[in-house]
């Protein structure tokens, strides 16, 4: 067993005990009496020589108090502060009491071969960096030095980097800036290149910013002219972030447009990455959406022509891609002067599996009553095309009332809302204003039932789009009037709110 007298911990003496009397007595704020106050440190006690030389420096007025110990910590370098011997910069000083400070213990084992090797001195403010330093714990937080490194932190791995958000944007964001899906599709600031062998050139220098058309959940629509070919176009802008319900609304979005060539779904002229944004350039419908056409109702002539593109959109979707909208409502109908009537917005739709769909996204409140049930009890299994029959006729209804058939201001709150639309009779269209054929084309999509819902083929069967196959309707004088409708009404309401 070895001597403890020559571990380095025995060579520094502990400072004596103060007596009882000394404790009752009134408090001394100068440096002598703080360190004759203070409980000795089981890991670091302070030297006597250094003892001595903080009594001696207050004694002198220099400094005061703590300000003269910190000022000295702050100028010593590490070697002076492992070494007691090192603290006496001259001749030894003596303390308050006048007796002279204890010689210094000798060193042994490494410190005393380092000092042998006279190897440099190096002081803690040389080093850049926290590394880890404390704030306001140990002797930092009473203002002695900068701190010391903490052992406590715990150290990264690079397992546990790896799997962070940070991570997985680095797996679809290479060194280049360029936005790769893999095996689907890769923006970059030049346009996209899509798997299949598609590509799409287009870049924000070729694009002049218009106006503002709307703005949703997943980003916003302006109005843009593509300069080399004088062409509008919607530019749809979304935010980049660490949302995997987000990045995979994008590459599903860009998926069905770049192949979806139907004269029912708008036309994608093609996309980019910049700055963590992606942009994607489509068919400018110059008329807007549904739901700001329909004004106080919509004939029933119109209403057929509206019916049939979207039934021939939503087959083309299911029978040449695989694919349900999931989100089919007036807003998201786009309808152009000419009179044509495209879907869009495919940011939540899904792939088929079996003709089935196995994740419930999209809005409650156009949703089927098997999907709203689904969701409120934790259990969203499958469903099939069937919901978006549902939604159509849900659309259909809104477009003749012109507003939405299940008002929020008539429920005490949402929950009641979609209690009315799961176990409540579906809507009708009024029999004083659509023939017989209109109002059981929509009962057949609002069936509670989804098996007894109509399918798309018999949709277009039906007599209702027959006889829209066989009648002129006027599209561009009934778009001109919603227009010029709707520009009175908001001329009115600025006049009320300015009145």
């Amino acid at each position: 067993m070895s001597d403890p007298s020559s571990s380095p911990d025995a060579a520094v003496a502990s400072p004596p005990p103060v007596p009882r009397t000394q404790r009752s007595a009134a408090p001394n704020r100068n440096t002598a009496g703080l360190l004759q106050g203070r409980r000795p440190m089981a890991s670091a006690p302070i030297p006597p020589s250094l003892q001595s030389k903080l009594a001696a420096n207050a004694k002198l007025g220099n400094l005061n108090g703590v300000d003269s110990t910190a000022n000295m910590l702050k100028n010593m370098s590490l070697s002076d502060r492992r070494s007691p011997a090192n603290f006496s910069l001259g001749s030894p000083l003596t303390p308050m009491s006048g007796r002279p400070a204890p010689p210094a213990p000798s060193m042994g084992g490494l410190a005393a071969r380092r000092m042998k090797m006279n190897a440099p001195k190096l002081n803690v403010h040389d080093i850049s960096g926290n590394f880890g330093l404390s704030s306001g714990v140990g002797p930092s937080g009473t203002g002695f030095g900068q701190g010391r490194v903490r052992e406590d932190v715990p150290r990264r791995s690079s397992q546990l980097a790896a799997d962070t958000p940070f991570a997985n944007f680095h797996k679809i964001v290479d060194p280049s800036g360029a936005l790769s899906f893999k095996g689907k599709a890769v923006l970059h600031a030049q346009g996209v290149d899509f798997s299949n062998g598609s590509s799409f050139s287009i870049n924000m220098s070729q694009l002049e910013l218009e106006e503002e058309l709307g703005r949703g959940n997943y980003g916003t629509v302006k109005k843009v002219l593509h300069k080399p070919t004088k062409v509008y176009m919607a530019m749809k802008e979304i935010r980049l972030e660490l949302d995997s319900a987000k990045l995979n609304a994008i590459i599903m979005e860009l998926d069905i447009l770049h192949r979806a060539a139907a004269p029912e779904i708008v036309d994608f002229y093609g996309a980019f990455f910049i700055e963590s944004c992606v942009y994607y350039c489509m068919e400018y419908m110059d008329a807007g959406s549904l739901d700001k056409l329909e004004g106080e109702g919509i004939a029933e002539d119109v209403l057929g022509r509206i019916a049939g593109s979207m039934v021939r959109g939503l087959k083309f979707l299911k029978d040449e891609m695989q694919i349900i909208h999931r989100d089919v409502k007036p807003t998201n109908v786009l309808v152009n002067k000419r009179g044509d009537v495209k879907l869009c917005d495919f940011g939540v739709s899904g792939q088929l599996e079996g003709s089935l769909a196995k994740t419930n996204i999209g809005c409650q409140s156009y949703m089927a009553p098997e999907r709203i049930q689904g969701e409120s009890q934790n259990n969203l299994g499958t469903y099939s095309v069937s919901s978006d029959v549902w939604s159509l006729g849900l659309a259909m209804i809104e477009m003749a009332l012109g507003h939405y058939p299940y008002p929020p201001e008539t429920y005490e709150n949402v929950f009641a809302q979609l209690t009315a639309i799961v176990h409540g009779d579906p809507p009708e269209l009024p029999d004083d204003r659509y023939s017989q054929s209109a109002r059981d084309f929509v009962a057949r999509c609002l069936h509670k039932v989804p098996s007894m819902r109509a399918n798309y083929a018999e949709l277009l069967a039906h007599p209702f789009l027959e006889e829209d196959r066989n009648r002129h309707v006027d599209m561009v004088g009934w778009v001109a009037r919603a227009i010029d409708y709707r520009e009175a009404k908001s001329r009115e309401q600025q006049k009320q709110q300015q009145s």
